[in-house]
């Protein structure tokens, strides 16, 4: 039997989850890591707790799998997207802690290239939208506030990473700096078509080239190998890189044109892909790489991006304290027939696709005598599945695909009532798979196909099957009028005004 390892790192916890040859899960571990917010609009990782984990989490899952690192065949890396960390790969002096992917801090650069800079250039050179969101920004803002950072990159003794750079470097004991094409799409610094860092989108934030890692495929290639001092104890291929929604859609086997997923975790992400087509939002969605195998042309994607989904039941739980657990908060929400006119738009860090308004904040609307801790509740879940079909919506109308069904994957998945309105909002039935650890199960998949593991993808598309689907049930009229007071509720949060406005 062979075996694959996956190491997995979101933006709440890392995990490494041990697969076989078939995609079944043999045994993981998993770390949540802390989340720093120095102020408003602020999220920050550190950047050695990540690594730490990382490593720790390697040695227990082998150890529960009764494993040795030998026992790898290969190693595939998933990651949150965006998220940058400024290190001197040459001493491992690490500049500041991971600006994280909701960080807000770029936003006043972002506005600024708004006044001279056209959209469509943007959007035609990198696939993406003018948003703090993207790495670029980040980059630029370390850059312009960290001292000394600005000479140490010109002289090339910094590289800007994002997560997966960072995984593979400390995993090959310094020997890979590199980051596959899906991440790469993500910097905002990256021209779609050639797949390679663009000099022109390099000037516009002022970012030297020498400061980035290599460019390389999600699949198809041996990066280096992992380091014997490290947490596998030999040497094993790191073989394989992917985003982590780009990973998710390759894990649910989405290889052809037209079939998609929606990812529910931290945020939500919903992906569709376009096969070898570049297509071209008009609906405020992005252009992005799927994935590419090797020497092969890229295979490409449209995404919609959601900010906040699980993390709002993580506020729910920590900040509001209404529930002490997410299976208490679905217990609350299944109580009540509906949300008691109370809707949810939680824009913490403004909202993404398809309005991309850093400036928007979070409301809710529609509060009455009437409405109770389960109201709340339900309209916590509820949130995420308007938001979702606001995406789904705009997918529909700039592929010219209909889709019939809706892959699903990630925590939230767990949820019922969540699931059950989803289905209802789209009006198409919502199927999850058995291996729901799509992932993890993707960036397995991307290392497995590297070292012959498996053979091709109509092998790793037969190894996907169905474990539950849920109906639509609900009418016509009444989704139409959920809909309709869910677009008022986004109406406010885009009318918000700071109390720095309302000063002047």
């Amino acid at each position: 039997m062979k075996y694959v390892g996956a190491l997995d790192q979101g933006t709440t916890s890392t995990r490494f989850i041990v697969f076989d040859q078939k995609g079944t899960l043999v045994a993981s571990h998993q770390l949540e890591h802390q989340q720093i917010y120095p102020q408003p609009g602020w999220v920050e990782h550190d950047p050695w707790e990540i690594w730490d984990n990382s490593s720790e989490c390697i040695s227990k899952a082998l150890k529960a799998a009764n494993l040795k690192g030998s026992d790898i065949a290969g190693i595939g890396i998933t990651n949150q997207r965006e998220t940058i960390i400024a290190w001197n790969p040459k001493t491992g002096k690490v500049w500041h802690n991971a600006i994280v992917w909701q960080d807000l801090r770029g936003s006043d650069l972002i506005e600024k290239l708004k006044e001279h800079v056209d959209a469509s250039f943007l959007q035609k050179k990198s696939g993406l939208l003018f948003s703090p969101y993207f790495s670029a920004s980040k980059i630029a803002w370390l850059l312009d506030h960290v001292d000394g950072l600005r000479d140490e990159a010109e002289k090339g003794d910094v590289v800007f990473g994002t997560i997966d750079t960072w995984l593979t470097w400390n995993l090959t004991g310094g020997k890979a700096l590199v980051t596959d094409v899906t991440n790469a799409s993500r910097y905002l610094l990256m021209n779609i078509e050639t797949c390679q860092w663009d000099d022109e989108l390099l000037s516009l934030f002022n970012i030297p080239k020498k400061a980035l890692p290599m460019i390389v495929p999600s699949s198809g290639m041996v990066y280096a190998t992992t380091t014997p001092s490290g947490p596998l104890r030999s040497e094993v291929p790191v073989c394989g890189i992917l985003g982590d929604q780009q990973a998710a859609l390759f894990g649910q086997a989405c290889f052809t044109e037209g079939l998609g997923k929606s990812t529910y975790g931290t945020g939500c992400f919903l992906l569709v892909n376009t096969g070898l087509k570049l297509v071209t939002s008009a609906q405020g969605l992005l252009t992005t790489v799927a994935y590419q195998l090797g020497s092969e042309k890229p295979m490409y994607a449209l995404e919609g991006s959601i900010a906040v989904a699980g993390s709002l039941v993580q506020w729910a739980r920590d900040n509001l304290k209404i529930v002490q657990n997410p299976q208490e908060l679905d217990k609350l929400a299944s109580s009540v027939p509906d949300c008691g006119g109370v809707y949810i738009v939680p824009a913490f860090s403004g909202l993404f696709a398809p309005y991309w308004r850093s400036d928007a904040r979070g409301v809710i609307a529609g509060l009455t005598g009437y409405v109770t801790r389960a109201h709340l509740a339900r309209a916590i879940l509820e949130a995420t599945a308007f938001q979702a079909h606001d995406i789904f919506k705009g997918m529909e109308k700039d592929s010219g695909i209909e889709m019939t069904t809706l892959k699903v994957d990630g925590g939230l998945t767990n949820s019922q009532p969540l699931m059950e309105f989803q289905a209802d909002l789209l009006g198409i039935p919502v199927i999850r798979p058995l291996v729901v650890e799509t992932t993890a199960l993707g960036a397995a998949y991307a290392a497995g196909l590297s070292v012959g593991v498996w053979k091709d993808l109509q092998e790793l598309a037969a190894y996907w099957k169905e474990e539950r689907r849920w109906e639509p049930k609900m009418s016509k009229e009444v989704r139409c009028e959920k809909i309709r007071f869910w677009k008022k509720a986004v109406n406010r949060t885009l009318d918000w005004v700071g109390p720095q406005e309302d000063e002047q």
